[in-house]
Order: structure tokens, then sequence, then C-alpha cells
């Protein structure tokens, strides 16, 4: 697959995929952050998002309550979008739940209807998990390691 001169930056895995829950749940929120904000800031501040979230343990994440949450919200290294933060948190229990149901989040994944494009996955992630849209679904699909194309790189179906 040609990729052209853009090359994807370092923390999405390309051509391989995540090693655990915690780095595809590190993925997502990264995604869920990016969305409306500029690339190079969250870059800079994720280092501090890594400490703050615990790295990303899923069941310290998951087990965050409302004081966890006020701590976040005032805690000026990270970004302190409410609307994100409280999605990062309800997503790590829809993570515990996918390791209860599927054993990882890989093995969901991999249940999932990949054809059209990932249309029926991107809806699922949509349904499933907070802050995501059919855009940031696509990003985060693309970012774990998916053959996710861009619409443009779609076959045509107009004669």
């Amino acid at each position: 697959m040609s990729r052209g001169k853009w090359s994807p930056p370092k923390w999405m895995y390309r051509d391989r995929r995540p090693a655990s829950d915690e780095a595809y749940l590190e993925n997502m929120t990264r995604v869920i952050f990016l969305a409306g904000l500029g690339w190079k800031m969250i870059d800079e501040k994720w280092p501090n998002f890594r400490r703050a979230f615990r790295n990303f343990s899923i069941d310290e994440v998951a087990g965050f309550g409302e004081n966890d949450l006020k701590r976040l919200i005032s805690d000026s290294s990270i970004v302190r979008n409410r609307a994100k933060i409280a999605a990062t948190l309800k997503n790590a229990k829809e993570f515990q739940d996918i390791k209860k149901r599927f054993g990882s989040f890989k093995s969901y994944l991999d249940s999932l209807d990949k054809s059209n494009n990932y249309a029926l996955a991107v809806r699922e992630l949509c349904k499933r998990f907070s802050r995501l849209g059919p855009t940031s679904a696509r990003i985060f699909l693309y970012s774990v390691g998916e053959d996710v194309k861009h619409p443009r790189e779609e076959p045509s179906t107009t004669p």
C-alpha cells in the first residue's frame, strides 16, 4: 500500500498491533483528545497524560471516581476537557467489559465485521465508546494497525 510522502506519527501502530489492552486504551484516548486540537500540543503533553491516567491501567482508570475526575479537570499539565476526561473513564469500563467477554481488546477487534472498509466496525465502536465518532473511530483503527482506507483511497463505485 502506498502511503505517499506522509508518514504516520510514531505513536501509531501501522505495521503491527498494540501489545496490550492498555496500549489500545491509550491510543483511543489520544485520538479522542486530538479531535479539534493540535497534534503537536497533544504530543507535547502526552507524557503528562500517561502520568495522570496511571499509564492507562484499565482497572485503575475504570476505578477513578468523582474526586479523580475533579483532580484531572484541575490538572493544567493535560487538556482539561471534562467531557473527554469523563469519556476516558467510561471507556476504561468498556475495556473491562470487553476483557471479560472477549479475553482481550484485540480479540474484540478481530470479532468485528471489517468488510466495506470497516463500516460496521466503525459503527460498533461509535456505539460502544464515548466521544468516538466515525472519523475518530477510523483514525483509531488506523492507529492500531488495522487496514482502514481513507475514503479517497477506496475504489470508486461509480462508472
